[in-house]
Formats: C-alpha cells, structure tokens, sequence
C-alpha cells in the first residue's frame, strides 16, 4: 500500500545543540534504511521550513505505524498521512 505522509519537525528550543545534532544522525540513518529496503519510496523536503513528503510502500497501516513511531525524531513532528492509489490516467506502471 502506499501512503503519502507529510511531516514536519519541531526540535525543542531548548534541546542541547549535542542532543539534537545525535537525534538527526540517527533519523538520517533509519531513513535512508527504509529508503534502500524500498519501504520509503520517496523522499521530498518542503522548501523553506524543516518539514518533507514522503511516499512510502508497506504492507499496511500497521507497518507505516510501526516504521514512523520508530523515527527517531517522531516525538517532534506533527504528521499527517493519506492512503493512495493508482489513478487511471496515470501512465506509469510502477506507481501503483
């Protein structure tokens, strides 16, 4: 199933710079995980604030849960998330 999930983080003011430098080399290293087992299929930063889009690929709710709770910087973010679905006028064949 895909699902479009856009999220946009909100690091604390007051975390140490130490802390969150840690926390963002830990995300990196999960999402670029993710992306090259095929499950985060797509990853877009929003220009201009420190948020992104994202596609991802997985078997169902469940597992998107389970893979975004486990973000190291979901405490922070504000998310949202819509199923998808092929559109009929589409001409890619691996879009769906």
């Amino acid at each position: 199933m895909l699902f479009k999930v856009e999220m946009k983080v909100n690091i604390p003011h007051d975390m140490p710079a130490d802390v969150a430098t840690e926390v963002k080399t830990l995300e990196k290293a999960y999402a670029q995980d993710l992306q090259q087992q095929g499950k985060w299929r797509h990853l877009w930063r929003v220009a201009g604030s420190y948020a992104n889009v994202s596609i991802f690929d997985v078997a169902d709710n469940a597992e998107l849960q389970e893979l975004i709770s486990n973000l190291p910087l979901f405490p922070y973010m504000d998310i949202s998330v819509a199923p998808l679905c092929r559109h009929p006028s589409s001409i890619r064949e691996d879009d769906s």
